[in-house]
């Protein structure tokens, strides 16, 4: 992975007051264009679940796909804010980080928020991780400029 310049985005793992939080920033905030990623649950190219059953292959197969879809929209890892986590059982929380954690440094871990939820919309899917991420606006462009 190349080295990137993500002064745009500035994480605080505590504010003053606020007990830090072990994997995850309290506060994320950058200067740019806004992107958000849907919920990404464990499909591979075919819309086949990659991994029934296994949280971690699970986890792997939706950061995976983040992955792409951030690259489609020139980001990276290094340009999320916000992850949010939707499990079906808070015990695959610990895989979750497990993939996360080998996709995002530690020093730039965004904030984020998890859920436990009833269900997902296949009974098969453990998980579902949606995105936020913040990239630098080229050399020129105002914040408030037309266009993407």
């Amino acid at each position: 992975m190349s080295e990137r310049d993500d002064s745009h985005i500035t994480r605080l793992a505590a504010p003053e007051g606020v007990h830090p939080g072990t994997g995850y920033s309290h506060v994320a905030w950058g200067t740019g264009r806004f992107i958000a990623v849907s919920g990404q649950c464990a499909f591979d190219e075919q819309g086949e679940v990659v991994g029934a059953g296994d949280a971690s292959a699970q986890a792997r197969q939706v950061f995976e796909n983040l992955r792409r879809c951030l690259a489609a929209a020139g980001a990276t890892f290094d340009d999320v804010v916000k992850l949010t986590y939707f499990v079906t059982d808070v015990a695959h929380l610990p895989a979750v980080r497990e993939a996360r954690d080998a996709v995002i440094p530690g020093d730039r871990q965004p904030a984020s928020s998890a859920v436990q939820v009833a269900a997902l919309f296949r009974p098969e899917l453990l998980l579902e991780v949606e995105a936020f991420a913040v990239l630098p606006l080229p050399a020129g462009r105002q914040s408030g400029s037309a266009g993407g």
